[in-house]
């Protein structure tokens, strides 16, 4: 199938016109390792791990094709059927991609998850995926045991790392290493449409639970505008350090799929780290490209004394999640005398604005729609184009290949973003005179704290079941210039004698870490509209009567 776009004409020179090549037939899972198989790129190492407890590890693109294709084999044999969902909650390793790209070579629906996500939140997401297969690591698994029951379709258990196998009454527990090991033959990947599911990523809701996004094998041709126009992939050679973890969308695809699919090295790292930690692994391993959220790149820039003479490989430096300060690229350039590239993007449509090497860079501007993707700014009730300089919703065709299926079991919430051939993305922006696009973001309640998106109606749910709890208000508070905080204002049941402190613990007990609030504050009551609705931007410390230490 080719779809043709418009070539961008935007007050500087056009971009080239771009047509999507979107095959009948296509796996992520083979494209991204099977299909460099008899290429120079099969011997080329395709991921290196360093693990703080565990040291280095790498693995090969013939090695990487070879243990994702044990990996479909074992669901096969263990009776995994074709679109059945794969539970993923795995710290970065090497076991990641080969059960994420495994998994969907099996023509299964990776499900990729958090390892900040409680014991709870985990059981939710099996649930409300359906997972048959959990794939986890040994000292999760000893959390988890006895606590998953009651989830109607899981049934294996694979688990990844050092450490005992603890058997659990009900499912099939082996271990993912042994499990493997004794594979001799494997059948040919499963022959998916470009059309068929992929993989399933949870993202914030407006319910107060995730909701998960489903995406087609085609979402990776999609991504083939983000790497020709956000990256700045050499020919050869190129190594790519992230400094985040697989389960995000933003790892998955700009550290995962994207590299691996044209035959770089992707270099990750798990465990405890700090400032210094990117610097010296970038220089460890003579990555090309770093790939970070603007926290990292303020930490560097404000916590060390690295140079560019430090770190004689890197070249290309890339970033997302959240808005990089004027202040903090201006400390990056002087300091290591290269830009840093942003992009935007969204669970359902992954990165699909961008700055990039082609044009200067505009300082708060989110940069271009990338070539191929249509983007419009329209007026979400009559649908028209907006002229430069006014507000209007970012809408995507539905025609476009990076677009996600469908929200998994919600047809409804589906349908309503999706009018007259566009997808509302829910984002507003503006163009100005040149065609740069400025970002303005969402008009719900999401918060973004440290590139992580937020739900407040998920803390406010989990708040609300305590039995001390009246009401609750999740909101984001900014502390300094792009950087905000989670925080919960509570009002307390009347006689209770719950203090903050013990609500604090409550939401780290509860929450991933990303989502728990840092601040907790009692109030005796909100500002409210008529209709009783929480007033959330009058939500601020002047309300509360005290905080959490």
């Amino acid at each position: 199938m080719q779809i043709a776009a418009e070539p961008i004409k935007l007050g500087l020179t056009p971009f080239e016109p771009w047509v999507w090549q979107v095959p009948e037939h296509f796996n992520i899972g083979t494209a991204c390792a099977d299909a460099h198989l008899g290429t120079p790129a099969a011997s080329r190492i395709a991921m290196i791990v360093e693990d703080d407890k565990l040291g280095t590890s790498e693995i090969t693109f013939a090695e990487l094709a070879a243990r994702t294709s044990r990996f479909a084999q074992l669901l096969r044999d263990l009776g995994v059927a074709v679109q059945d969902r794969v539970l993923i909650r795995l710290p970065n390793s090497l076991d990641y991609p080969t059960a994420f790209l495994g998994a969907m070579k099996r023509g299964a629906i990776s499900v990729p998850t958090s390892t900040l996500l409680t014991a709870e939140e985990v059981l939710y997401l099996a649930q409300d995926s359906g997972a048959t297969v959990l794939v986890t690591d040994k000292a999760m698994w000893a959390v988890l045991k006895d606590q998953i029951h009651g989830v109607p379709n899981l049934r294996h258990i694979l688990l990844s790392g050092p450490g005992e196998v603890l058997s659990a009454e009900d499912f099939d527990v082996l271990d993912l290493d042994t499990a493997l090991a004794v594979i001799e033959h494997c059948e040919a990947p499963h022959q998916t449409r470009a059309d068929d599911p992929a993989y399933l990523v949870y993202t914030s809701g407006t319910t107060g639970y995730p909701k998960g996004v489903l995406h087609a094998h085609r979402a990776l041709i999609g991504r083939r505008p983000a790497s020709r126009y956000w990256f700045d992939f050499a020919p050869e050679g190129d190594r790519i350090m992230h400094s985040g973890k697989f389960n995000w969308t933003y790892v998955l695809g700009s550290g995962l799929m994207d590299p691996l699919y044209l035959g770089k090295t992707v270099i990750v790292h798990e465990g405890k780290n700090d400032a210094t930690t990117w610097p010296k692994l970038i220089a460890k391993h003579n990555a090309t490209i770093f790939v970070g959220v603007p926290t990292i790149y303020r930490q560097i820039v404000q916590k060390t004394e690295f140079t560019k003479q430090d770190v004689p490989s890197l070249r290309h430096c890339m970033s997302a999640g959240e808005h990089l300060s004027d202040e903090v690229l201006q400390q990056w350039r002087e300091r290591f005398g290269m830009d840093i590239y942003e992009a935007v993007g969204m669970s359902e449509f992954s990165y699909y604005l961008c700055e990039t090497k082609s044009r200067p860079i505009r300082p708060g501007s989110a940069g271009f729609p990338q070539p191929g993707h249509d983007i419009r700014l329209l007026d979400p009730v009559t649908l028209e184009t907006v002229p430069p300089g006014e507000e209007g919703m970012i809408c995507v065709p539905e025609n476009d290949p990076g677009l996600f299926l469908e929200y998994w079991n919600l047809p409804e919430e589906t349908a309503k973003l999706r009018h007259d051939g566009w997808f509302f993305t829910g984002d507003y922006a503006k163009y100005d005179e040149d065609g740069y696009i400025w970002f303005l973001g969402r008009k719900d309640d999401i918060i973004k704290s440290f590139g992580y998106r937020v739900s407040p109606y998920e803390i406010e749910r989990v708040f609300k079941s305590h039995p001390d709890v009246a009401d609750c208000a999740a909101v984001g508070e900014e502390i300094e210039r792009d950087k905000v905080l989670v925080v919960a204002y509570v009002i307390a049941k009347p006689e209770s004698k719950i203090t903050p402190d013990e609500l604090a613990a409550y939401g780290k007990q509860h929450l991933a870490a990303y989502k728990s609030p840092k601040v907790v504050y009692l109030a005796k009551d909100f500002p409210r509209t008529k209709n009783g609705k929480i007033l959330r931007r009058d939500v601020n410390p002047s309300i509360a009567i005290s905080r959490s230490s």
